[in-house]
Order: structure tokens, then sequence, then C-alpha cells
């Protein structure tokens, strides 16, 4: 692979994100999301296996079918109001779409069976790729949009991925499963506050991605991919290891670490909100 290709490549990633985000328009959001995630399909199947190969074209068919939704519902709303901006989605039936389009891209319940399988079947530095800037374009637009998405549909699918992020990391000893599993846990808090206050929720999203970050990192030098390989690096990298611990604990909210931070508030804004059975079932 030449250097001109690499750059090619991560210049697509870039663009395509910053495109998005910086649109007000749905069909450049849409350009940037597809630049996006065709500059993602070489990184992807780089290992020559076929459990790459078999990632790759997950990854691709789910995003394109996320994108396909975009488009129908930015269409559908277009039909109804003449507008392409992003901020003008006022059909009920076109923001439902919306949200779910986004949600599949993100990897969110119910539209989650891709992530893990897609990590698994991928390199850790594109694992973390994956779960943390390929998010941040779904994210910014679902923030856009967030005062005109139903509440129940936001609430319904956080509660969701927050159960299944948890109950499917347990039974896991490949470490990028685990992690994918964390981040669809993650997104379930992302989502359910976005309801309420949104900018609760990008702060939560970008808590994560620094906490994400280093993790994927440490395991990618010490080339650990499962529970078994964890334990061994005892011996010869103690203060990584120890260090990958306590991200681990931090990135499940567990006190006083950092990661407990974004929940705390997040519970006090449900609290507040006068939903407290919601914040009982998120805890």
């Amino acid at each position: 692979i030449t250097p001109a290709s690499v750059t090619i490549v991560f210049l697509g990633i870039t663009i395509g994100t910053i495109m998005t985000m910086s649109s007000s328009n749905w069909l450049m959001a849409w350009i940037g999301l597809e630049l996006n995630m065709l500059a993602i399909l070489p990184i992807i199947s780089k290992p020559k296996t076929t459990r790459a190969s078999e990632a790759t074209t997950k990854y691709f068919l789910t995003q394109a079918i996320a994108s396909a939704m975009m488009l129908l519902s930015s269409t559908i709303n277009v039909w109804q109001t003449g507008n392409w901006n992003i901020l003008e989605l006022k059909n009920k039936f076109s923001t439902t779409i919306m949200a779910l389009s986004l949600m599949m891209k993100m990897g969110a319940a119910p539209i989650h069976f891709w992530l893990p399988e897609v990590l698994q079947g991928t390199t850790l530095q594109t694992a973390l790729l994956i779960t943390t800037w390929q998010k941040i374009a779904p994210v910014t637009l679902m923030y856009m949009i967030s005062n005109n998405i139903q509440p129940t549909i936001l609430v319904s699918a956080g509660i969701l991925s927050m159960i299944i992020g948890g109950l499917g990391g347990i039974n896991q000893t490949q470490l990028r499963k685990m992690m994918a599993y964390s981040s669809i846990n993650n997104l379930g808090w992302t989502i359910t506050i976005m309801a309420f206050s949104p900018n609760m929720a990008l702060m939560n999203i970008c808590t994560y991605i620094i906490m994400t970050t280093p993790i994927f990192l440490m395991m990618t030098n010490m080339s650990t991919k499962t529970l078994q390989n964890l334990s061994t690096t005892w011996t010869t990298s103690m203060t990584m290891t120890l260090s990958i611990a306590l991200l681990m604990l931090s990135t499940s909210g567990l006190p006083p670490f950092t990661g407990f931070m974004p929940k705390m508030l997040i519970l006090n804004e449900l609290i507040s909100q006068k939903l407290t059975t919601l914040a009982t079932l998120a805890i």
C-alpha cells in the first residue's frame, strides 16, 4: 500500500465527517456520510482474511441501507415542506425514519447486530476508528434534529441499547466484542438524554471517545485480543495492564472515575425531568 493511497483514504474519512458536521443541507450531509463510508471500506478489508472480507461486506450493506433510509426520509420531508434544511425536518414519519437510520449508522440497538461482528473481523486500530471517529457524524446529525424527534423513540432505543450493551458484554472473552457492547451501552446513555438535554449527550459521547481511545491503543501495543491474553500480560507490562483495567472501570461508569461524571449528570437530568422510573431503569 502506497503512502498516497493511505493519504487519500484518511482524507476521505476526515473530509466526509467534517462535511456532514458542517452542512445545513440533507444532500450534503448524505454525501459526506457516503464519502466517509467508502473511504473506510479499504481499511476494514486491509487484512487479507475471510473474516475481514465478511466484516467489510456487513459494514457496507448496513451503512448503505442506513443511507437509503436517510435519503427516503429527507425526500419525504422535501415533498411536505419544500425544504432540504436539516433543521426543518418537521414531518413525523420522516423524523422517525431519520432517527432509525442514524441509530443504524452508529450501531445502537435495536439495529446493533453488525457492530460486534465487524469489530471482531478487523484489526484493533480499525475497531478504534469505527467505535470513535465513525460515530461523530451521525451523533452530530441526531443532535441537530433532536428537538423534532419524538422522545418516546429515543428513550425506547436508548434503554434497549443500555440493556443489550450491558448483557451482551457479560459472556464475551474477545476484547473487541466486549468493546463493541460497551459502545452500544454508551450509545444508549447518549440517545436517552438526547431527548431532554442534547448538550449533555454530546458531553457523554466525547467522554466515551476520550476514554476508549487509550484502551484500544494500549491493546494494540500489547497485541491483546482476548481476556486470556490480558491476564498473561500482567507479568510483562504491569503498568499498562493496570491502566487498561482502570480505564475499563471508568468506561463502565464506576465512581470515582471520569466515566461516572456524565452518567451521574444524565441521571440527575432525568430525575429533574420527573423521569425517576427511567433513571432507575438506566441504573
